[in-house]
């Protein structure tokens, strides 16, 4: 399977990667659950961000070759923005 963009997609996945660090350091160090609590909340907030990039790109990726007019591609990017905008 072939994406587009896939230096951006894991360079996402490289910082949810640190921010899991993050908060495992947090752990150790025994820091407040408030604090341990935002660090987790921000690691899924980018893992949904991810989620929708990779469904994106793989979408775009896949509709590359077929032949869609211009208004059809952007009735389907103009969607992926309203997904993205919707996301929890």
């Amino acid at each position: 399977m072939e994406y587009q963009d896939t230096p951006r997609l894991l360079a996402a996945l490289r910082r949810i990667e640190g921010q899991a660090r993050g908060a495992q350091r947090m752990l150790e160090e025994g820091r407040p659950c408030d604090e341990v609590v935002r660090q987790v909340s921000a690691m899924r907030a980018a893992v949904d961000r991810f989620n929708h990039r990779l469904v994106a790109s793989n979408l775009r990726a896949c509709l590359e070759d077929a032949s869609l007019g211009p208004e059809l591609r952007g009735r389907i990017e103009r969607g992926l923005r309203a997904l993205s905008e919707i996301r929890s």
